[in-house]
């Protein structure tokens, strides 16, 4: 299975070096000039939503061009690093492929707020919010944080450790931070105020690692009650709602692979804050069973949004064999890293080009082919590169 695993990668690789890790994205309608002057945000999100689900790429006829997204480059950055501690590359090949990624990242880092942040590179509208391009998030920039500490981790160059901490700032000065009784949540964006758990989560997670190496009190406490409010939150069988309005009190039930960008962040914020709460654990292992046993089916496939199994999408498949393996790295229990197993081979006899990319998206009589980037290539590379990594470190205590 690793050998299979292997060539997958490597046959990935291939095909993102070719691309110069430019790419189309699932929701880049915006960048169509047509399409970006039309003043009507209805038609704005009705041509977004074509772009997601045409299984024809159109992108060429309304002139959106292949664009680097930053979001896909930290998770390269992420990749190749894994690669290079499981020596599939060597130091020469990392060294110039590392330092392209670097050089690109800085080149699209947004400007104006008190830290190193990112956003997407496309304008983004949907039906509550619009951002134009370079807004950042924190979903972005703490993954792209997350990268540059991988990247410090190989090194030991302080300037890495230096641009996750102006992260931090970033996170801590520039957005939202909504104060409650069981803790805190941070903004999506500079401009809003919204409650989204795994976005929280994702930026508390990333915090906790910063700590773990500085030992900044003020950035754990804040991840700390980040994780309070959202575990607070958590429903009786494990899940998350996808969004809360506060005002309200009603959840936006969206059950799909953002379970596991939380399931992902309890696992660092355990590791990495040190703590003995049994009640973060408690909360993981709920998520974790849930997760396994609701939105995967037995021979891998990830189900879409709960409860509908169709499509079976790449970006799912991904994270269940990312989280899978992050629950094997913290419990050790190697039910977790098989499961992950079987994600991966049934993605990579299902979802894989032979050119190397993967397919968006399997429906019951046809798959969309089209090659995203970001959704796609960037998070299959970082699952591939973890399995392996985690599949290295089980031989070798064998």
């Amino acid at each position: 299975m690793t050998t299979q695993i292997i060539s997958s990668l490597k046959k990935l690789d291939n095909y993102l070096r070719y691309s110069g890790f430019k790419g189309y994205d699932p929701y880049d309608a915006l960048n169509s000039p047509k399409i970006n002057k039309i003043q009507n945000h209805w038609i704005k999100i009705l041509f977004t939503q074509f772009f997601v689900y045409s299984p024809i790429n159109f992108r060429s006829l309304f002139k959106v061009k292949p664009g680097v997204n930053p979001k896909a480059l930290g998770l390269f950055l992420s990749a190749y690093c894994k690669m290079y501690k499981n020596n599939l590359i060597d130091t020469n090949d990392f060294t110039e492929i590392s330092s392209k990624l670097e050089n690109l990242l800085f080149k699209t880092k947004s400007s104006g707020y008190s830290g190193c942040c990112w956003g997407f590179n496309f304008d983004w509208q949907d039906i509550i919010r619009y951002a134009p391009k370079k807004t950042p998030t924190i979903v972005i920039s703490s993954f792209i944080g997350q990268s540059f500490l991988d990247f410090y981790d190989v090194t030991k160059e302080e300037k890495y450790l230096k641009v996750a901490e102006s992260i931090t700032q970033f996170i801590l000065k520039d957005l939202h931070i909504t104060r409650l009784e069981q803790g805190i949540c941070f903004s999506y964006t500079p401009l809003d105020s919204h409650v989204v758990h795994n976005a929280n989560c994702l930026g508390a997670a990333f915090l906790t690692r910063v700590y773990s190496i500085n030992h900044d009190e003020i950035v754990l406490d804040h991840a700390k009650k980040a994780f309070d409010f959202t575990i607070s939150c958590q429903r009786d069988d494990g899940s998350w709602a996808y969004r809360l309005n506060l005002e309200t009190g009603k959840e936006r039930n969206q059950i799909d692979f953002h379970q596991g960008f939380i399931i992902d962040s309890l696992c660092d914020y355990i590791k990495y804050s040190g703590t003995n709460d049994e009640t973060y654990m408690l909360s993981l292992m709920k998520a974790a069973s849930f997760y396994k046993n609701n939105q995967f089916q037995s021979d891998g496939r990830a189900k879409w949004r709960l409860p509908r199994k169709h499509p079976v999408d790449i970006h799912h498949l991904a994270q269940g064999i990312i989280s899978f393996s992050k629950m094997y790295e913290l419990t050790k229990d190697v039910k977790y890293l098989n499961y992950a197993n079987r994600i991966a081979q049934w993605t990579i006899c299902n979802m894989q080009d032979e050119k190397g990319f993967f397919y968006y998206q399997k429906w019951p009589l046809f798959t969309n082919k089209i090659a995203y980037m970001r959704w796609g290539q960037a998070w299959m590379m970082l699952a591939l590169s973890k399995i392996i990594f985690n599949t290295y470190k089980l031989e070798k205590l064998k």
